[in-house]
């Protein structure tokens, strides 16, 4: 019985770990300060708003229009599409705005890339007029006063990096709101890593960065031979050059809001691609904060198998995942007010079931073969 005895024992120890790790998202996210714009500031910053896009027909129209309404001036602000060798409308929905000002670019690559969402990125870069740039997706909302806040906390701030958040909205099924509360707990982790100075993920759908700063850290080199990191490893090459001079914009206006996928494929090749930038990483905390989170949940279920011929580690399993649940819901229940969203706390026990599997799989299957990625075999 000894060998039950280090199992119970590395396991708690594996929990406690965990624990530890989500109390410090906790006191991270309380660091940040909710921004209040000031009243009497309009803000006089040259900002370029950058979509990548493709295949986006369905989506385009209503991203641009929400663009145009924003209640930031005019005159100051450039909005490019990027069309990235869409086979559908999307580049024709793009041109019927050109009246209005808005630009489009056609990504002409004729060789094979892995990135191509990094190259469109930097081909608008490279041809716009903005001091901020500003990247969103082609299938995101926003409300009119997301660019005015975000303007206003860069100004105050003068951070070389603002990641703000994004969140899900409209779900249509079980599965939907699942990833919505998911996807909330990664937004507040990266939040939280911002608000303890030691910044680890942010989400391209709503990333401010100064030009300057772009160029001055080399831009997507030396990473752009993978197909996602157009967000995090960005993130971390600016963190490492600018002395963690990183905001997160903690106000409810600056929320851009997209879809979760509709079924499990989409799901987890999307989250196949996200895992996928780990594999980049430089900096070594975050890799090993990473390998505890994921053997936690891997002990999680090797006890809960174990405990079909050992009651005893059955309730290891029990209490770890008790524990697991508890320490979630203090972390999330401060991020489900602020995106005012509380009532898919009632999901958090079942969705813990289902996120330790996906945990462990997404691990693995993340750092390892292709993925799917608007159509196209990437890596």
């Amino acid at each position: 019985m000894e060998i039950l005895g280090t199992i119970s024992f590395l396991s708690y120890l594996l929990t406690f770990l965990y624990v530890l790790i989500v109390s410090t998202f906790i006191l991270g996210w309380s660091r940040l300060k909710g921004f209040i714009p000031p009243i009497s500031t309009s803000g006089d910053t040259k900002v370029s708003i950058i979509v990548a896009a493709r295949n986006e027909e369905s989506n385009i129209r209503k991203t641009i229009d929400d663009l145009l309404t924003q209640n930031y001036e005019r005159g100051l602000t450039e909005i490019i599409i990027i069309d990235d060798h869409s086979t559908d409308t999307t580049g024709d929905i793009v041109r019927s705005y050109s009246a209005k000002g808005v630009r489009l670019i056609m990504l002409n690559e004729l060789k094979a890339l892995n990135s191509y969402k990094k190259k469109a990125i930097q081909t608008a870069i490279a041809d716009c007029k903005g001091d901020l740039i500003i990247t969103t997706d082609a299938d995101c909302r926003m409300g009119p006063k997301w660019l005015s806040t975000i303007v206003a906390y860069y100004e105050e701030k003068d951070y070389k990096m603002i990641s703000s958040p994004v969140a899900y909205f409209q779900e249509n099924s079980f599965f939907e709101r699942a990833q919505a509360l998911e996807f909330l707990y990664l937004i507040g982790l990266g939040a939280s890593t911002i608000g303890n100075r030691r910044p680890s993920t942010c989400n391209g759908a709503n990333l401010a960065y100064e030009k300057k700063a772009f160029y001055e850290v080399g831009g997507f080199t030396g990473i752009d031979d993978l197909a996602s990191g157009d967000d995090e490893l960005l993130l971390h090459k600016m963190a490492a050059k600018y002395d963690n001079n990183i905001g997160f914009l903690k106000n409810e206006e600056a929320i851009v809001y997209t879809h979760a996928k509709p079924n499990l494929r989409e799901f987890i090749q999307q989250r196949k691609r996200w895992a996928s930038k780990s594999t980049r990483y430089k900096n070594k905390s975050i890799i090993v904060l990473g390998v505890v989170v994921w053997v936690f949940n891997l002990s999680i279920i090797l006890n809960l198998f174990a405990g079909i011929f050992f009651l005893t580690i059955l309730k290891v399993a029990f209490y770890q995942l008790l524990i697991k649940i508890i320490a979630e819901l203090l972390f999330l229940t401060g991020l489900t007010k602020f995106a005012k969203r509380q009532e898919l706390l009632i999901l958090l026990p079942i969705l813990n079931l289902m996120h330790i599997l996906y945990i462990v799989y997404i691990g693995i299957a993340g750092n390892s073969g292709k993925y799917n990625w608007k159509d196209r075999m990437v890596r």
